[in-house]
């Protein structure tokens, strides 16, 4: 049976974007930035997205092209059976990510809901900083939402790559960046929302150390969604015709350009609002809703930012749910509905400890984290890692034909690839990892 593809060139980037994009760039982004000193970690951020980040999304996207299957069985085509391996590490980078960005999904899902009652209209920090703790600290809300929030998200990739992901990106991507224009141009003129501009895009180089580099590292494959196999799963479904780099280059600087905006969206309301710019995860939940007290309907901007919030989550958990998928679909001959139900609830399982560990969990720690930090650390800075490390290698010594013929790159922009491939991720990669552990 020949393998579904994309409908169009422009779904496949929305709906990549859309994978790349989610909280990682509106969610995570912020925090993670305010945390690490902004303007140095914004610029070392970048740098790491358009070289390695870039260099290896190419790559994925050439091994699911070529392949055309997911990252198990893509491995194993375009190697031996032992670069299977990769492949499972992916799934399971995934499946360990998605049960915690489920969680995160369902915070999005209990705002909206809180926009649509008004709890979340103030501008008291210490009541909008309650009201998340309160929310986060529930086990039967948070219980209630992870479940919520993993149901929708089977709804998608249940649906297929057309009708379900590929539509999902085409609505919900154009009308998030939208509605982000509005809240920036709305969060500058805000007082004192120039120090929060300052504070986002001037460099302090003091700040530039090892973690920050490991930091900058993980979000940026975090982001750009590379390490796990979701861009070679989006591949495998890629016809003959699209180009590659171009594609790629377009994913890498719209998920570039949403971290951007929402650090100009969330750091000019840190400090107009006096809030604390290394609130940690909650950072999103505690700062718009202020901002939205200060505007003309704020009500209704509070809804919709939220809606399309947990529209902009969905988008990326559906990507990591179908690395997951693919695997019993390819592999094991399972329908696409029976396997997404059941790993959606091995999933929703995985992920209790995590939506437990802001209440009833809050005091089991291992190394100083809770079950949700783990799991986050894990992925993003040790798995994450791993893979982009796997690949790049992958990519640049085993697979280097097939990637070579499917990005169709001039002479020295293939030679530049093969060298980052190669020698050069595999080498920053495993010296901030090595740093890390």
């Amino acid at each position: 049976m020949p393998r579904t593809q994309w409908g169009s060139r422009l779904g496949f980037i929305l709906a990549s974007a859309g994978a790349t994009v989610g909280l990682g760039s509106i969610w995570k982004f912020p925090y993670v930035t305010a945390m690490n000193g902004g303007g140095a970690f914004l610029l070392v951020y970048l740098l790491f997205t358009f070289t390695l980040g870039l260099a290896l999304l190419q790559a994925e996207l050439a091994i699911g092209r070529a392949a055309g299957c997911g990252a198990v069985g893509a491995f194993a085509k375009l190697g031996t059976p032992r670069w299977r391996l990769i492949g499972y590490g992916g799934v399971l980078c995934c499946f360990l990510v998605f049960a915690f960005y489920s969680v995160v999904g369902g915070w999005t899902l209990g705002y909206l809901l809180r926009a649509v009652d008004g709890r979340v209209m103030s501008d008291d920090v210490h009541a909008l900083g309650a009201l998340f703790g309160q929310y986060v600290g529930d086990p039967v809300e948070a219980l209630l939402t992870h479940a919520l929030f993993a149901g929708l998200t089977l709804l998608v990739v249940a649906g297929g790559i057309q009708k379900g992901i590929e539509r999902a990106g085409k609505l919900l991507m154009p009308l998030l960046f939208l509605l982000m224009l509005a809240l920036i141009a709305r969060a500058l003129t805000l007082p004192g929302a120039m120090a929060g501009v300052e504070a986002l895009f001037r460099p302090d180089f003091a700040k530039l150390t090892p973690s920050m580099l490991v930091e900058a590292l993980g979000l940026a494959c975090f982001s750009l969604s590379v390490g796990a196999g979701c861009m070679l799963a989006y591949g495998s479904y890629l016809g003959p015709d699209t180009r590659l780099g171009n594609s790629a280059l377009w994913v890498t600087g719209l998920t570039a350009l949403t971290s951007v905006l929402a650090g100009l969206m969330i750091f000019p309301a840190i400090y107009a609002f006096g809030l604390d710019p290394q609130a940690g995860p909650g950072l999103t939940y505690m700062v718009m809703p202020a901002v939205f007290n200060h505007l003309p309907y704020g009500q209704l901007f509070a809804v919709v930012f939220f809606a399309l919030l947990l529209m902009a989550a969905l988008t990326s958990a559906v990507s990591l749910l179908e690395v997951v998928v693919i695997l019993p679909i390819d592999e094991f001959g399972v329908s696409r509905r029976k396997a997404t139900l059941a790993v959606t609830l091995l999933v929703f399982l995985a992920g209790v400890p995590a939506a437990l560990s802001f209440g009833p969990l809050a005091d089991y720690k291992l190394f100083g984290r809770n079950v949700f930090e783990l799991m986050d650390y894990a992925a993003s800075n040790v798995l994450l890692p791993l893979g982009c490390i796997g690949t790049a290698l992958f990519a640049g010594r085993v697979a280097w034909p097939a990637v070579s013929e499917q990005l169709r790159l001039s002479a020295p922009a293939a030679l530049l690839m093969r060298v980052a491939c190669r020698w050069l991720a595999p080498l920053m990669i495993g010296l901030v990892l090595a740093y890390n552990l």
